[in-house]
């Protein structure tokens, strides 16, 4: 067949078409392929991107966690829930405490979930009818009484009662407690704590199995309850399991130390309560522990208590003052002395070779800061020179300790020069005796002791002299405390100072230790932790105190510190950001945060404020020039008249 020109064009006309077709669809799947490309591209930047940032899930996440049948482990740590199944028919208000204030890591939930109350009296209203049923049943069959069913029934009809007045509501009430650990052995002693602690109030507890992390989902800050176990309870029940309370330390006797910054309750406590009335107060420069301790002074001298005072910065002048206290000022110019050979009265049944071999040892540790260490050989000898320096004062194992004459420090060098090998010995304390320190040691004790109030400052000492000085009046206090039987307490303050010495420390750590048995109560003060609590003495002095104040710390100090008094984080935390006269108050196996207050009256008397100080002194003299004044001018009116 022929092809006529005009059927070629449009064939021509078809076939370019399907070209330029063919041309738009390639180009589409071109320009497709650099799209796809180019996103493909910018997910990659993207997912480059997100790889270096750091989200706070990555900063929250542990690094591994395994599933194990009863725990997780999370990284290092292992984890366990403990959920309750049962509870006693009463439960008191605040159950919960022991396991909230309970001194380790835990996380508590509480799932409540409403029941509408025509469900639940629709059950009671059955229930009822059939405990009325059964015990009428008993009494036709003349079975004896079933107390069990009878007080059922009035506790169905008392809820029944309650929940029609609207007075209860009805609630299924679901307790997680999760608790963590660094060991698997140290998770189930914990365990076993927290079983036991709600064992004892008749709650009855589980620990997961296979739901070991559903049951630490179930605790985490999300609201997801992927546990599920509840107790069917009524609103008063419920309301007393609430974890919203602090600890309590208040009692019916003893002095006011703060208020509880939980609950705003007041913090009064009396230390001779405890099972020794020793007290530890460790914080920085500033943060109110010579204020909080001079306030205790201030409120203890009104219930009749004595109170002996170590001051090393002269803080107390002005509180003793004030009460008419005995303010003695120990230095080397000074007219009060302290003759380190006392001997404190017998006691009872106290032989006298006992109490010389007491003084003795207490006399060697005195010799030992003097002198620096002793060898061997020295300290037999200073041993046996000390001996025969009483017995040349006729101070024996048959001596009446009540006639004495103590001896001195120069009695003790004549002992050692004319002793053999003791001439180096009286050498080295010959500056005590007769040289530059003559002033200190070497003189019979002329210090009243009798008042209510005495303060021994040691700020005009040496820094040399500071030690020995205090170990020779803590000494002294020891010797008046053990001669009579009175409720007293003594504060060291700046108690760091004899920590830096083994002999001080054993003999403050001995003091400690003992004074319970003379009703004596030590409070040790200090600013440098790490001095204090490095030592093994000062470690122990805090285990012998029955009770602590905390107040701001040093993030130097602070760990130490966490360690020593097992604080939570947050209790860590607090003490880092307290303010003024604020801490955490420990009175035995109790503690809660802490605001020391005080009246206007007892703040002008306790400030260490050196401007508040100066205020208070000029307003003195300016009284004390108006009450000049006034006498004269009246005289001068009289004379006009």
């Amino acid at each position: 067949m022929a092809i006529t020109p005009k059927q070629v064009t449009k064939n021509e006309q078809l076939a370019a078409m399907a070209e330029a077709d063919k041309l738009t669809t390639e180009q589409q799947k071109v320009a497709e392929k650099k799209r796809i490309t180019k996103e493909k591209g910018v997910l990659e930047e993207e997912r480059i991107y997100r790889e270096g940032v750091v989200s706070i899930k990555d900063l929250i996440a542990p690094a591994a966690m395994e599933v194990k049948p009863t725990f997780l482990k999370l990284g290092d740590k292992f984890v366990r829930t403990i959920f309750t199944i049962g509870y006693p028919r009463y439960i008191t208000v605040g159950w919960f405490a022991p396991i909230i204030n309970l001194s380790v890591t835990l996380d508590i939930a509480m799932f409540f979930y409403p029941v509408k109350s025509n469900i639940i009296l629709k059950q009671l209203r059955n229930k009822v009818g059939a405990l009325e049923a059964q015990i009428l049943s008993d009494r036709e069959k003349g079975a004896p009484r079933d107390p069990i069913r009878e007080t059922a029934l009035r506790d169905i009809e008392k809820l029944r009662d309650d929940l029609t007045q609207g007075t209860e509501h009805f609630f299924q009430f679901a307790l997680y407690v999760t608790i963590y650990a660094d060991s698997k052995e140290k998770l189930d002693n914990l365990t076993g704590d927290v079983e036991a602690m709600f064992g004892s109030r008749l709650v009855f507890s589980k620990k997961v199995l296979y739901q070991a992390e559903q049951g630490f989902n179930s605790t985490l800050p999300l609201g997801n309850d992927e546990l599920m176990v509840g107790f069917n309870m009524n609103s008063s029940p419920v309301a007393s399991s609430f974890p919203f309370i602090s600890s309590e330390l208040t009692s019916d006797e003893g002095i006011l130390y703060g208020i509880n910054r939980h609950n705003n309750s007041l913090i009064l406590f009396d230390r001779f309560s405890l099972q020794n009335a020793n007290t530890v107060v460790f914080a920085t420069s500033g943060a109110g522990k010579s204020y909080a301790i001079k306030l205790e002074v201030l409120r203890t001298m009104m219930l009749g208590t004595d109170v002996i005072v170590i001051d090393p910065e002269r803080e107390y002048k002005h509180l003793s003052d004030a009460v008419g206290g005995t303010y003695v000022n120990i230095s080397l110019s000074s007219e009060a002395k302290i003759n380190p050979f006392d001997l404190p009265r017998a006691l009872g049944d106290q032989r006298s070779a006992d109490i010389i071999r007491g003084s003795v040892i207490t006399l060697k540790g005195l010799i030992r800061l003097m002198l620096g260490k002793l060898s061997h050989q020295e300290d037999s000898i200073v041993d046996r020179a000390l001996l025969e320096t009483y017995a040349k004062k006729d101070i024996t194992a048959e001596a009446d300790l009540a006639k004495i004459e103590a001896p001195i420090m120069q009695d003790l060098q004549d002992i050692l020069e004319g002793m053999e090998g003791g001439s180096d010995l009286s050498l080295r304390l010959k500056k005590y005796t007769q040289g530059t320190f003559a002033g200190l040691f070497n003189n019979p004790t002329n210090v009243d002791m009798k008042n209510q109030l005495v303060v021994f400052s040691v700020r005009d000492l040496e820094d040399e002299l500071r030690p020995m000085a205090i170990y020779t009046i803590v000494n002294y206090i020891w010797n008046v405390v053990r001669s009579e039987l009175k409720k007293r307490i003594l504060v060291i303050d700046e108690a760091w100072w004899l920590m830096q010495n083994e002999d001080s420390a054993k003999f403050i750590y001995a003091l400690v230790k003992r004074c319970r048995k003379y009703y004596l109560g030590v409070t040790n003060i200090t600013q440098d932790v790490n001095d204090f609590l490095l030592s093994a003495y000062g470690q122990a002095i805090v285990n012998n105190s029955a009770m602590q104040l905390l107040m701001r710390q040093s993030p130097a100090a602070i760990d130490l510190i966490q360690k020593t008094f097992i604080l939570t984080e947050g209790e860590k935390y607090l003490l880092l950001e307290s303010g003024l006269g604020e801490g955490i108050f420990f009175a035995g196996d109790k503690h809660a945060a802490i605001k020391v207050v005080a009246s206007y009256t007892e703040d002008q008397l306790i400030t260490s404020d050196p401007r508040q100080i100066l205020e208070i002194e000029e307003a003195k003299k300016e009284f004390d020039q108006s009450q000049k004044e006034e006498p004269q001018s009246d005289s001068s009116q009289g004379i006009k008249k």
